[in-house]
């Protein structure tokens, strides 16, 4: 099967690195997304498993597309409808990308919803419900280049929705961002971790879940448990491996959280509780400045506030020039690793990033950097 992957943009190499180690062949990334083939054992694979890609769609047909008329007819030739779609089932079309005529995603989503529905009244008399909270299927169609490409979602939400994190701060990062973060750390375990803003705690929960091998998926309902090829004895094995985990038996170094605001400290403990992580992850409710770091080497990871959603952008300043004196003070040989997402701020740290990679954070255009504290 085809399937595109969507991916935060900047972590296109990790994902590529990731969807390969979990079995797809032919990978190739553009920007968010990556491409690939896989077999429906990967498939399933990849949902339960995969931490840094957030949609995986599966295509089922393309076909030339000059304008409405055309993907009106087009959708109802592309499959047997017969076999996807019953009248009793319900479906959702989620629509990108732009076509002669249909350059409003709205309009081409009803084109496509208009052609499904009048073929099954056509055949049947009558048609299926439109469902777009928990629909059984999700059909998604892009455009581009006079071309339809018809997919369908393996699931029906954004796959950073983890579960455990119904309590989230002001401006909470995605899980999937911030496992993509984490692992382009190299952090494995052997060093301690620091997140001195910690927030709702995500950037640690990620790392140690990835560390300790936990699937993301393991709680979610998926969309392809509907598709009328789904193979419950490839899901049940592949479901089965990835409950599989060897538990761990060694101590792993100090995991610790600081968080000023006592009620997100609060909260992150909430997260940290229900991811089952409470004898890994510990976290301070202090300023980040009374905060006193374990001994030995170790790495800092934060996300600070940056002006754009949370945080006044005059007050900033002193925030960044705190942490970069705290680092200085505290933290020599260790690295530090700070998303930012204000060009602006960054140099009241106090200190040259010895790399910068350029991530986005949902649609701001960030710098994960990275310190080597002296």
């Amino acid at each position: 099967m085809k399937v595109v992957a969507s991916i935060s943009q900047g972590l296109e190499k990790e994902g590529v690195q990731e969807v390969s180690e979990l079995g797809a062949k032919s990978v190739k990334a553009s920007r968010r997304h990556l491409l690939f083939e896989a077999d429906m054992s990967c498939l399933y694979r990849l949902h339960l498993k995969s931490r840094l890609c957030f949609r995986f769609l599966r295509e089922i047909a393309r076909f030339p597309c000059n304008g409405p008329r055309e993907l009106y007819s087009g959708v109802q030739r592309a499959i047997n409808w017969k076999k996807w779609l019953l009248p009793q089932k319900s479906f959702r079309v989620d629509v990108t990308g732009i076509g002669d005529g249909l350059s409003h995603s709205h309009y081409t989503a009803l084109q496509v919803k208009n052609s499904i529905i009048d073929m099954q009244r056509e055949q049947w008399g009558s048609r299926s419900s439109i469902d777009l909270i928990k629909p059984d299927f999700c059909f998604h169609l892009h455009l581009s280049n006079r071309q339809a490409v018809l997919s369908v979602d393996g699931s029906n939400s954004s796959l950073h929705k983890r579960g455990y994190r119904p309590a989230v701060g002001l401006a909470p990062i995605k899980e999937t961002l911030a496992a993509g973060l984490m692992r382009m750390t190299g952090w494995d375990g052997t060093d301690h971790l620091v997140d001195p803003l910690c927030g709702s705690g995500t950037l640690l929960i990620e790392a140690v879940n990835d560390f300790l091998n936990i699937a993301p998926g393991l709680e979610r309902h998926f969309l392809f448990e509907n598709w009328p090829d789904f193979d419950v004895s490839l899901w049940n094995r592949e479901l089965k491996l990835a409950k599989k985990v060897d538990s761990f038996k060694g101590k792993l170094p100090k995991i610790i959280g600081c968080e000023l605001d006592e009620v997100i400290a609060n909260l992150a403990i909430e997260n940290i509780i229900k991811s089952g992580l409470e004898n890994y992850i510990e976290i301070i409710n202090c300023p980040f400045q009374e905060l006193k770091l374990p001994a030995g080497s170790g790495v800092l990871v934060c996300n600070p506030p940056y002006g754009k959603r949370i945080g006044d952008e005059n007050q900033l300043p002193n925030l960044y020039k705190e942490l970069g004196y705290f680092c200085k003070e505290n933290a020599s040989g260790w690295n530090l690793w700070l998303l930012n997402g204000n060009p602006k701020l960054s140099k009241y740290i106090g200190m040259k990033a010895s790399r910068r990679f350029q991530v986005n954070n949902g649609s701001i255009d960030c710098r994960w950097l990275n310190y080597e504290i002296k």
